[in-house]
């Protein structure tokens, strides 16, 4: 392995303290969670995980931590995500692949809206209708 400059290893620990920072949930009003059980690694878990991390970083948002946690009993789904926003309902996604992950953010954590086609822990009817469903 090459040897790295001291201006290389700063810029490397800035990228790594960066990526820290998005994974804290100290001050932060939303959270991603990623089920990251044996199941949910196989079916894609690490691709929704850094689309989301690629994704809130891209759009600057800095209020949602992304964190993992492991199986949420739901494997015939995997990668299953938890989602937690104020003011809306906590919601299990399943079959979050990236294209799922860019939605979540831009339709759930962004525009308020659940993402209804991706939802399989559901809130009780009367939340859907009344916080965006289709």
């Amino acid at each position: 392995m090459a040897k790295m400059t001291l201006e290389e290893l700063r810029k490397l620990r800035d990228q790594k303290q960066s990526e820290l920072q998005k994974r804290d949930i100290e001050g932060k009003d939303s959270r991603i969670v990623v089920g990251m059980g044996t199941c949910g690694i196989a079916a894609g878990a690490k691709v929704a995980l850094d689309t989301f991390l690629q994704v809130l970083d891209e759009m600057k948002i800095e209020n949602v931590s992304v964190t993992q946690t492991g199986c949420m009993g739901l494997c015939y789904v995997e990668p299953t995500i938890e989602v937690i926003v104020p003011g809306m309902p906590d919601v299990i996604y399943g079959k979050v692949d990236a294209a799922t992950a860019r939605k979540i953010v831009e339709q759930h954590i962004i525009g308020k809206q659940l993402v209804t086609d991706h939802m399989f822990d559901r809130p009780a009817a009367d939340i859907i209708k009344k916080n965006g469903g289709k």
